[in-house]
């Protein structure tokens, strides 16, 4: 797996490039730094579960540059649009009241045109809030129907208020231009800076923070390239041939992964459903779970979850090992057959989870607390992860326990309720809208 950028390694990295175009890079380096100070203080840092957090923000600003850094070369770019492009790419997600992480664009331009900070930061480089507030609004996707109509209208509202662009209609067409540039850069963003892992990383999180079941995430990213390459080729063939090779291929080869990725999903419902062979839930003895190779095959899947999912990644094979750790796991065929799936929880107790939970039944030793299912990319939506559930809530009650605790997305819990389950809110988490919850056995 290639290793994703840091956010210093971001923050340098545009910074280098700034300067290589021109640009007086302490100026710029406090707008940047503010940036980085106000995701971090509305808890939108690396530690967010979320799509839209700090490190999207700072790679879509690189890329961003990037490609305005060769445009500006070609004489299609000016050094004057840069430094626009430069703001609206690191505020265009910022949504200082954050209810949910899909972006609300008039949020971020909100605060665009009131903060008193950034408003002084803006008036040193000479930047108009009014044509960062426009470039902002076209991000919004997707650019179509009612979203569109609505977003134009305030676009053109700013462009009206701007000295710059103000019955101008050369200068409002060429901002216009600026910000499907910024849209596009935005949509293609991380999948040029990093591998298929680092790509697929970043589709869970948007899929989660979109409420999306996991068996659509392969479907929906197909769609979204493909919308992408067809419908703004255009000026996604203008950026990509901007950006150094490495992430052109990079780009590419995340492309086909996820066309790949598709492709594996149909045959394994092909096998599943028309060849009729069966996902079975398995409970293994405690001598295959000592096994270095079974341990090995069951990291490999947990690796697949989004890091902030990795329960007791440290102790990973310990917990695998402990005949206390329920667990079992999802095999192709019959119990001996290939693994492509498990679950696993243990004494609640033995879980640091965030610290705003407080669990009353905490320190009762009577919850088993379930880690998150963990299945192949692939095999989501053929039902292993329902029955593999089902199967830790007959050995949970047969240890014992009284209840059972874990995270899932809210929608899911809900639909459940509904289905009058025994199952209860303990805290709801915004704007993850994954939240812990709890079943009486």
């Amino acid at each position: 797996m290639q290793e994703t950028y840091s956010i210093s390694d971001l923050r340098e990295k545009i910074l280098e490039t700034l300067n290589e175009i021109g640009f007086d890079s302490l100026r710029y380096s406090k707008i940047l730094d503010y940036t980085i100070d106000l995701f971090h203080e509305k808890g939108l840092g690396i530690d967010y579960y979320g799509y839209h957090n700090i490190i999207h923000e700072l790679e879509v600003t690189h890329v961003t540059l990037l490609a305005a850094q060769w445009q500006n070369q070609q004489n299609l770019i000016t050094k004057d649009d840069t430094k626009y492009l430069f703001v609206a790419a690191l505020f265009h997600d910022y949504d200082p009241q954050k209810r949910v992480d899909k972006p609300h664009e008039p949020d971020a331009v909100n605060f665009v045109k009131t903060d008193k900070t950034l408003e002084s930061l803006l008036r040193e480089s000479n930047i108009d809030p009014n044509i960062i507030a426009a470039m902002i609004l076209r991000t919004a996707y997707p650019w179509v129907g009612e979203k569109k109509e609505k977003a134009e209208l305030l676009i053109d509202h700013f462009y009206s208020m701007s000295d710059i662009t103000r019955d101008n209609l050369q200068k409002i067409e060429h901002y216009k231009k600026l910000g499907w540039f910024l849209s596009v850069s935005d949509r293609i963003g991380g999948y040029a800076m990093g591998d298929f892992s680092h790509a697929l990383e970043m589709a869970k999180k948007n899929a989660h923070s979109l409420a999306w079941h996991p068996n659509l995430i392969a479907i929906r990213s197909v769609a979204y390239f493909e919308d992408l390459l067809n419908n703004e080729s255009e000026m996604c063939n203008r950026i990509l041939g901007a950006l150094p090779r490495t992430m052109r291929k990079s780009f590419m080869d995340n492309v086909l992964g996820f066309m790949r990725l598709r492709e594996s999903e149909i045959q394994n419902q092909a096998t599943v459903i028309y060849d009729k062979v069966q996902l079975v839930p398995t409970i293994d003895p405690i001598t295959t779970r000592q096994d270095d190779e079974f341990i090995s095959v069951l990291f490999e899947i947990f690796q697949e979850l989004p890091r902030p999912l990795q329960f007791l990644r440290t102790y990973f094979a310990d917990s695998i090992r402990d005949p206390k750790t329920l667990l079992n796991t999802l095999r192709i065929g019959n119990e001996n057959g290939p693994v492509v799936g498990f679950v696993k929880g243990s004494l609640l107790e033995n879980y640091k989870l965030r610290s705003d939970i407080n669990d009353p039944h905490f320190g009762k030793k009577d919850t088993v607390f379930l880690e998150p299912i963990a299945l192949k990319m692939g095999y989501w939506g053929l039902r292993g992860g329902r029955e593999m559930r089902l199967l830790f809530l007959i050995q949970a009650q047969s240890k014992g326990y009284k209840y059972l605790s874990s995270f899932a997305l809210r929608d899911v819990i809900q639909e459940r309720v509904k289905r009058n389950e025994k199952i209860e809110f303990v805290r709801q988490f915004d704007p993850e809208r994954w939240d812990y919850y709890r079943i009486k056995l």
